[in-house]
């Protein structure tokens, strides 16, 4: 049996009390972005990677679309089956890894939100790998013409935040914007430390990853999770959006 990766171990634990954190309460606001921006009709086919317990997938499926969340943790999507058969809305939910993670048909459009899987890295990952698959993977599973919208984390952030004594002890590479930490969660066990790492991402730096797995990038907006828009990226926001198409 393959072991849980340390981020598939937290968010198991972690299932049960997510949507009570803060950044989870505008999801209608947020969906109602997506549908202006990406132009949905009931019926498009929509792939959310990273989906969690599925927020926004469901509001997707309320509002029409055919939506397919593809989740690391099946902690994560027990909540969403839960909240879809309670919604009475229908989502395909598929349990897989987003670096491996090979769609079985295109979809009309493809989002990647609030660290859905990009980003979050295990302390075996390969940082110049990791998050590349994903965005390969991405590309392959949206249409020619469809789009790909990806929320990340802002290095611009993480390099304000960081410390002399931060870089010194470990805690954060400023050649990679790499930042690692250790946190405590919930297990069948109980409580224990995890060790894990975040990847955040300078604007032009992550517009070339685009480009390098195929996308023609659109648009680059502040992205921190309730304050979706066409706006600028703020230095010490937390994260950011990029928008990009797959060319025809």
């Amino acid at each position: 049996m393959t072991s849980k990766s340390e981020w598939e171990v937290f968010f198991d634990g972690h299932a049960s009390i997510y949507m009570q954190e803060v950044f989870t309460r505008d999801t209608l606001r947020e969906v109602d972005f997506l549908v202006e921006l990406l132009s949905l009709d009931p019926g498009t086919e929509i792939l959310d990677i990273g989906c969690g317990t599925g927020r926004h997938s469901l509001e997707l499926a309320r509002r029409g679309c055919r939506v397919t969340g593809v989740d690391l943790s099946e902690g994560m999507l027990a909540e969403a089956r839960k909240a879809a058969e309670a919604a009475g809305v229908d989502v395909e939910w598929v349990k897989a890894d987003a670096t491996t993670y090979q769609a079985p048909r295109l979809f009309d459009a493809v989002v990647c939100l609030c660290e859905g899987a990009f980003c979050l890295l295990g302390m075996a990952d390969d940082p110049e790998t990791h998050d590349r698959a994903i965005l390969r993977n991405a590309f392959e599973a949206v249409r020619p013409g469809g789009r790909f919208v990806l929320t990340a984390l802002n290095g611009l952030q993480k390099i304000r935040a960081a410390t002399p004594e931060d870089v010194a002890e470990g805690r954060f590479d400023p050649s990679t914007l790499i930042e690692s930490f250790t946190m405590e969660i919930s297990t069948p066990e109980g409580k224990r430390p995890i060790s894990v790492r975040e990847r955040g991402y300078l604007p032009g730096q992550l517009a070339a990853l685009l480009r390098d797995a195929g996308f023609t990038v659109e648009h680059l907006w502040g992205g921190t999770a309730g304050r979706w828009g066409r706006r600028p990226l703020e230095l010490d926001e937390i994260e950011l959006m990029i928008v990009s198409v797959r060319p025809r």
